[in-house]
């Protein structure tokens, strides 16, 4: 018996739908089938709008947004520098040019307009973190392993410059592996930076997910997530989860993704622990 394939569009994700059909065979016996389905996590919209940032490594990375896509998720990968026309090397932060690609995202016609979540790990958490404070498009931001303040570069946002907390290179440690390891950095300057340059994440109007490595050699991850939280509970405010994981390093990647012990930073032409 041939059997034909049925293909449903227009649905959303996971929608349920009654399925029928028919079918007579050679001697005019009608047989009749229904059956409800669920559409897959992708669907053909509307979708939930993730702006995804990878670190300070530079260039353009789709693994993390790939996997967001295929369960459902618009996800623009966003390159901000070391990629095509984009400097090599930062000098600032503008905060509009992030505000551009929020903003061309909410104008697909395929996505929730409701507002845009943020992933964003490492260097790219302190601008995640300024994103969700600043920006009304993003409801929603999920940080991994960053700072809570602005570090070594300034940001931007119409006109108004945030200074950032500058490190000293001596404070660099190397592994035995050979190695760079920032953790020292963030231990001689965290004190200091707290008063003056901790972000006002008070004022963010959406969610935070604090997702940190408490074996992270890079930064005082926990630490700072521990004072971040702190902030919004001083302000009344309990729109955060902190997720802390006891072995756990400085990239955090899906489930499944391969190891990788050491990354390399290409403006600063180091290997990090």
């Amino acid at each position: 018996m041939l059997m034909s394939q049925c293909i449903a569009k227009g649905l959303t994700p996971f929608q349920i739908v009654l399925l029928w059909t028919s079918l007579e065979d050679e001697k005019g016996n009608l047989f009749h089938s229904q059956a409800h389905s669920r559409a897959n996590e992708v669907g053909e919209g509307h979708f939930p709008v993730v702006i995804d940032l990878f670190g300070g490594i530079g260039g353009l990375i789709e693994i993390r947004a790939s996997l967001l896509a295929s369960h459902g998720f618009a996800v623009l990968a966003l390159a901000y520098c070391d990629y095509e026309d984009l400097p090599f090397r930062l000098e600032k932060v503008d905060l509009e040019y992030f505000e551009e690609d929020a903003n061309f995202l909410l104008r697909h016609p395929k996505v929730l307009s409701l507002g845009i979540g943020v992933v964003s790990m490492s260097k790219t958490a302190e601008t995640g973190l300024s994103m969700a404070i600043h920006l009304k498009q993003v409801t929603a931001a999920a940080l991994i392993n960053g700072p809570n303040f602005i570090l070594d570069i300034p940001q931007v946002y119409r006109g108004q410059i945030n200074q950032p907390w500058l490190f000293s290179p001596h404070s660099l440690s190397i592994s035995t592996l050979g190695l760079v390891e920032l953790q020292r950095i963030f231990e001689d300057t965290g004190a200091e930076a707290s008063e003056t340059f901790f972000l006002p994440i008070e004022k963010a109007q959406g969610h935070f997910l604090f997702i940190v490595g408490e074996e992270d050699m890079n930064v005082n991850s926990k630490v700072y997530a521990e004072q971040a939280t702190e902030q919004l509970r001083r302000h009344g405010k309990n729109n955060w989860t902190l997720l802390s994981y006891p072995g756990v390093g400085h990239l955090i990647e899906p489930p499944y993704s391969p190891l990788c012990c050491a990354s390399r930073i290409s403006n600063l032409r180091l290997f990090m622990h």
